[in-house]
C-alpha cells in the first residue's frame, strides 16, 4: 500500500542542518539524507532505511534530532512491509 506522506519542514529543516554538521553521526546523516529525499514528492522509505531508523528509536545512544529523523523517515515507509 502505497504512502503519501512527505517530510514536513521543520524536518527538513533538521535535516539539512544535520548534513551541514561535520559532527554528526554517519546514521544520522543517513536518516537526514532520506528525510530530505522525501520532500515534497511522495516517495517512500526503503526496507534498509526502515531497519536503520527503527533501531535508532529503540536505542538510547541517539540524540532527540537524530530520533526525530529516524521517526519521520519511519512514518514515510511502505504500510503493507
Amino acid at each position: 500500500m502505497a504512502n503519501k506522506k512527505q517530510t514536513s519542514q521543520r524536518v527538513a529543516s533538521l535535516a539539512s542542518e544535520t548534513l551541514k554538521d561535520e559532527n554528526a553521526s554517519h546514521v544520522a546523516k543517513q536518516l537526514a539524507a532520506s528525510a530530505l529525499a522525501q520532500k515534497g514528492i511522495s516517495k517512500q522509505t526503503g526496507a534498509d532505511m526502515e531497519d536503520i531508523a527503527s533501531k535508532v528509536l529503540r536505542s538510547q545512544k541517539y540524540s532527540e534530532d537524530t530520533k526525530t529523523l529516524a521517526a519521520s523517515v519511519l512514518t514515510q515507509s511502505n504500510r503493507g512491509r
